[in-house]
């Protein structure tokens, strides 16, 4: 299991399953698995997320859920491993997806289609909710935020609509659909609230910014499924399951935000990949500045709140406490803004950075790294 620390007013040390325990082994509960990464066109389907705030109460959940039922799919991916013996054995494991183009792209996480070290698939098994399977493969994959690209070559599909994760407030109800449990029958559906917004997930490889915190249940098979306001657009991928010591927490799921991923998948459709630059800090909301023993005069922009040595952020000369504002004449109001961003500049790559100090502008420059393992 991965651990980490959210800082409540009990301190407790939580339990993550962000790589195993929300996807779900096909016998018993807790496997991963992939396939071959390969190249495709952008679509423009998926990159329509304009939206008016959602109504905070689902009027009536029955409807919604017929509305999205065809969107959602049963992913079961496969992967050769080698046992305790060096000997190859087949591991499945199964998670949820869903269609975002008619074309045949689906959204799930990386990690239920890669097996233990990160490895893809071997077979990806794509079950439709009118019984329909098809082979998919890999359009590409993100293992920093969890992100995946399936595609189908299938007709008839219907495509969810995506949601902008910014408009979300605490306390608006939501739902999630997903294969929980692998339980027979078709998905499953849990109904909540948004618990908290801007959550760090910080696991491994895994690095997710703003995740959403819903205390609609989640269990293992769920990975990859929607979580989805009353109007029906999906705002968040459910990625993770938070458990205390003991296992005594109940009622805290993580989920990618859209705003987060959706460039993420734009990118895996167009390139196959992600290659994003490195700065090197640590980061919270500017409404965070007094927790992290910081006087700022900034109402948005993304907190440092701290500098890794050797980064390019500690060699642009950046301090604890800065607020950044602006890279490369595009505004950062929050941490959102600050990774996508970064999505469109590689390693190696130059930008201006504005930030505040001490109540004044100063500008850097930045040579950006790649991020370390």
């Amino acid at each position: 299991m991965k651990r980490i620390a959210f800082l409540a007013t009990a301190a407790l040390i939580l339990t993550v399953g962000v790589l195993a325990a929300a996807c779900t082994n096909d016998d018993d509960g807790g496997g991963d698995a992939s396939g071959t990464p390969s190249g495709a066109s952008l679509t423009t389907a998926a990159t329509n997320t304009s939206q008016p705030t959602a109504d905070p109460v689902i009027g009536n959940t029955v409807e919604l859920v017929e509305q999205l039922r065809p969107s959602v799919v049963h992913v079961r991916a496969t992967v050769t491993a080698l046992n305790q013996f060096g000997q190859s054995t087949l591991q499945s494991g199964v998670g949820t997806g869903f269609i975002i183009d008619e074309a045949g792209y689906i959204v799930t996480n990386n990690h239920v289609i890669s097996g233990d070290d990160d490895q893809p698939a071997d077979e990806i098994e794509v079950t439709l909710s009118d019984g329909r399977v098809f082979n998919a493969e890999i359009i590409g994959r993100d293992a920093q935020t969890d992100v995946a690209v399936l595609k189908i070559n299938a007709g008839g599909l219907t495509r969810v609509e995506l949601g902008t994760s910014s408009s979300l407030r605490v306390g608006q109800e939501v739902i999630t659909m997903g294969n929980a449990l692998n339980l027979a029958g078709g998905p499953t559906v849990t109904k909540g609230v948004v618990s908290a917004v801007n959550r760090e997930v910080n696991e491994g490889e895994v690095f997710i910014a703003d995740a959403i915190q819903t205390d609609a249940a989640i269990n293992p098979g769920n990975s990859g499924g929607p979580l989805v306001t009353a109007d029906g657009r999906v705002v968040g991928i459910t990625t993770a399951i938070l458990r205390g010591q003991g296992g005594v927490a109940e009622s805290i799921g993580l989920a990618v935000s859209m705003d987060l991923a959706k460039p993420v998948v734009d990118r895996l459709i167009a390139d196959g990949f992600v290659n994003r630059g490195y700065i090197g800090i640590g980061t919270a909301a500017v409404s965070r500045a007094h927790e992290n023993n910081c006087s700022v005069e900034a109402g948005s922009g993304v907190l440092v709140t701290n500098v890794q040595a050797d980064t390019p952020a500690a060699r642009g000369g950046f301090e604890d406490c800065d607020v950044i504002t602006e890279i490369e004449n595009s505004s950062v109001e929050n941490i959102t803004d600050l990774y996508r961003v970064l999505l469109e500049y590689g390693p190696g790559d130059t930008v201006d950075v504005s930030y505040i100090r001490d109540g004044d502008t100063e500008a850097t420059v930045v040579t950006l790294d790649e991020r370390p393992l």
